[in-house]
């Protein structure tokens, strides 16, 4: 009966999917179940909804909640998986700060969790918690598994991988439904038969191989996309795969702040042609928070709530750990060779294969240069952002903004330091002090 500890459990729809997924499991649906967060509030909801599913399929699980830093070590204590889903300082200040701060400065974002300017300082004030959580699990359940969901995932997973004794792989989203997703576009079918490799970095992995029983379906591919009229909403990861000759795993929404070519001053139509959602983060905050008033009632008081299992990781790795019946997923590790043309210390997003054994990395080799040279300039940003949350000192945190690709082609030396010394006092609070 494993132990599964679940970190910013007052993400509850998350929580659903992750937690609920386990307890459809046959491995894992008699688990041990730790809820923590520091909302008292959510922390209960989440409690509520998953305890009706619990209940559903048998009340097979145990479900405790542990609320505030005080009971950390105690929802830690023991565990087997511990699944991170938390976002420090939330869309209120945090995320706003790292919106509107930026405009004065003439920088606009559409997402702004993972590079440029938000990304940084999305990760300095959430690598201090992780690196907390970190001596907790050495103290009291060092042999566990940490599943990072959080963003900037290259940056926290990178960190706790380097930096701690935590076995440590980070999960994105975009992987297992890319190449569904490129087919759909398309206008191709997607089934059991197709093939596909994924390998780069978190958020702007490569499609590198797709095909159907043996055929390369690249060209057909291609040739139905430059066919698309009309805006849509894909239409940044199209003209990067027209350009350079391969498709991203991240949407273009997110991809568009990753590169210097779509969001510039100098170009505004840019946004229109290519259908950039500018600020579509924060839109997508204060959404979810209306929506919420309606959907919490669905979720905590419906007593005959389901669950269908979702194509989460997390519960895949815990089975095939549990069981030893192996699978593959698309992992955040350390380089340390897989992909050869790629930094040994960047955390890159390549095919991992689960056992009892743990995470197993396989090797990619090199990938092609013009996207190896891509990813190297979000790679950059990502190594001197560590430092910075390492070392504690500002100049790391001039020069990562310095080496970002927006950053560069949008402002001056001068006003890329002067953003960052406002960005660190409106964090006032929320991060340590830099020297």
């Amino acid at each position: 009966m494993p132990i599964i500890t679940f970190m910013g459990a007052g993400s509850t729809v998350f929580a659903k999917n992750v937690l609920g997924d386990c307890l459809l499991t046959p491995s894992l649906h008699d688990s041990h179940i730790h809820l923590y967060d520091i909302d008292a509030q959510r922390l209960e909801e989440s409690y509520l909804m998953l305890s009706a599913i619990n209940n559903n399929l048998g009340n097979k699980a145990t479900i405790k909640t542990f609320c505030g830093v005080q009971n950390r070590k105690d929802a830690l204590r023991g565990a087997n998986y511990v699944v991170n889903a938390i976002q420090v300082g939330l869309y209120d200040p945090c995320t706003i700060i790292d919106f509107e701060v930026p405009k004065r400065f003439g920088l606009r974002q559409t997402i702004g969790d993972t590079l440029g300017i938000g990304g940084i300082f999305r990760a300095l004030r959430t690598i201090p918690v992780m690196f907390d959580f970190a001596r907790d699990m050495e103290e009291v359940c060092p042999g566990a598994w940490f599943l990072n969901y959080t963003n900037p995932m290259a940056m926290l997973t990178g960190a706790m991988l380097r930096y701690t004794n935590i076995k440590t792989v980070g999960l994105c989203h975009s992987v297992q439904v890319c190449a569904k997703e490129l087919l759909t576009l398309a206008g191709m079918p997607y089934d059991d038969s197709i093939q596909w490799k994924i390998a780069g970095i978190n958020h702007q992995g490569w499609l590198l191989e797709i095909s159907k029983n043996g055929q390369d379906l690249y060209p057909e591919i291609k040739r139905r996309c430059a066919k698309i009229e009309g805006k849509h909403n894909d239409m940044v990861r199209l003209e990067i795969m027209k350009r350079f000759g391969y498709y991203l795993t991240e949407s273009s929404e997110h991809s568009a702040e990753y590169l210097p070519y779509f969001i510039k001053d100098k170009y505004p139509e840019l946004i229109d042609r290519f259908n950039i959602p500018l600020d579509e983060y924060p839109r997508r905050c204060i959404k979810q928070i209306e929506e919420w008033k309606t959907l919490k009632d669905t979720l905590t008081k419906d007593p005959h709530l389901s669950h269908t299992r979702t194509d989460e990781y997390a519960s895949g790795i815990m089975e095939a750990m549990e069981t030893n019946k192996s699978c593959k997923i698309g992992g955040n590790v350390l380089n340390h060779g897989l992909i050869t043309n790629l930094p040994q210390n960047a955390c890159v997003e390549a095919p991992c294969l689960v056992d009892a054994s743990g995470v197993t990395p396989t090797f990619v080799g090199a990938l092609p240069e013009q996207l190896a040279a891509l990813n190297r300039t979000n790679i950059n940003v990502q190594l001197l952002t560590i430092l910075a949350a390492v070392e504690k000192k500002k100049d790391y945190i001039y020069q990562a903004a310095l080496l970002d690709p927006r950053l560069q082609s949008e402002l001056s030396i001068d006003d890329t330091i002067a953003l960052c010394d406002a960005l660190i006092e409106a964090h006032e609070g929320w991060l340590p002090a830099y020297s």
